[in-house]
C-alpha cells in the first residue's frame, strides 16, 4: 500500500498597517491572496487555512514620490499577482514544472514598467515607487522576491531570526559586508536612499529572489521599514515568539514599534506555520 499522504500544513496569519505618529497619510500596503488553477480569492487581516490545494501569496509594499503612491501600488501589485499566479499553479497541477523563480522575476518586472508608464503619464505619478517584499507559500517551501528597503524574517521553530530579504541600501550593503553593525546601520545617514525600487523613473531592477524550505513551527515576518525604525532584531523574535492572548502578532508588533518610534508608516505581516490537528 502507498504510504498516506502528509498531513497538511496550517498557514495563520495576521497583517496590519498604521499611518504612525507624523506622516499625513499611510502610503504601506499589504497583501495576501489565495489562489489554485482557476481563481483568485484575497484574505483579510487574519485568517487560518490549510495549504493542501492552493498556493498563498503574502506581501508589503512601501510607496514613495507620490500622494498616492502606496495606493497605486497596492492596486498594480494586485492586477499583477492576480494575473501570472494562478496560471503558474494550473501548469503546476498538469505535471508540468513551474520555475518559480522566473513566475517572479516577470511580477516584478511588470510592475517596474507599470509603475513607470503612470510616472510618465501623469505629472502627480512623477517619479512615484515602491519596495516590494513578497512571500509565496507552497506545500513544502517559501519562495520569496525582494526590492527595497522593506524586509522578510524567517523565524524556525528552533530559534533564531534570520533576514532572508537584503536591505538595498548603502548601509544594507555594509551590513552584510560585516563593516558596521545593527545599531551603525539605523543611524547611517544615507539609511533611507535606495539603489533598487519598482518604478522611480529607474530603467533596471534587479530584484532578489530566493527560497526556503520551512517545517510545521516556522513563522514568518514581511514589514516595512517604519517598523524596524522601532523594533530591534531582538524584540522582533521575542514579540513574534511570545505574543500576547488579547491581540494579534501583527498587532501587537504595530503598538509596540509605535511606543519606541511612529515616525513613518508602518506595517507588520506575520505568518506562521502549523501541522493540521
Amino acid at each position: 500500500m502507498p504510504p498516506d499522504p502528509a498531513p497538511a500544513t496550517l498557514l495563520r496569519w495576521s497583517g496590519l498597517t498604521h499611518r504612525g505618529k507624523v506622516r499625513p497619510n499611510n502610503e504601506d500596503a499589504f497583501l495576501a491572496l489565495c489562489f489554485d488553477g482557476h481563481d483568485v480569492r484575497y484574505l483579510g487581516k487574519t485568517g487560518e487555512a490549510a495549504i493542501d490545494t492552493a498556493d498563498f501569496v503574502f506581501a508589503v509594499s512601501d510607496g514613495m514620490g507620490g500622494a498616492q503612491s502606496g495606493e497605486f501600488a497596492s492596486r498594480i501589485t494586485v492586477e499583477k499577482l492576480s494575473h501570472w499566479l494562478p496560471r503558474s499553479f494550473k501548469v503546476s497541477a498538469l505535471g508540468v514544472a513551474v520555475n518559480h523563480a522566473e513566475v517572479l522575476q516577470e511580477i516584478f518586472h511588470s510592475i517596474h514598467a507599470e509603475l513607470n508608464r503612470l510616472g510618465r503619464s501623469y505629472e502627480e505619478c512623477r517619479d512615484m515607487g515602491t519596495t516590494l517584499s513578497l512571500c509565496w507559500f507552497t506545500p513544502d517551501r517559501v519562495f520569496f522576491g525582494h526590492i527595497g528597503d522593506s524586509r522578510i524574517y524567517h523565524l524556525p521553530k528552533a530559534g533564531g531570526l534570520h533576514q532572508l530579504s537584503q536591505d538595498h541600501t548603502h548601509p544594507g550593503w555594509l551590513r552584510r559586508q560585516g563593516k558596521i553593525n545593527e545599531r551603525e546601520a539605523r543611524h547611517h545617514p544615507m539609511k533611507n536612499v535606495l539603489s533598487q525600487a519598482l518604478g522611480a523613473g529607474r530603467q533596471i531592477v534587479d530584484p532578489q529572489i530566493g527560497a526556503v524550505v520551512y517545517e510545521p513551527g516556522d513563522r514568518f515576518l514581511i514589514c516595512s521599514d517604519g517598523l524596524i525604525d522601532g523594533l530591534w532584531d531582538h524584540h522582533l523574535d521575542d514579540f513574534i515568539r511570545e505574543p500576547v492572548a488579547d491581540r494579534t502578532v501583527a498587532a501587537r508588533l504595530i503598538d509596540e514599534a509605535l511606543e519606541r518610534s511612529g515616525r513613518d508608516n508602518l506595517t507588520a505581516l506575520v505568518i506562521e506555520t502549523l501541522p493540521t490537528p
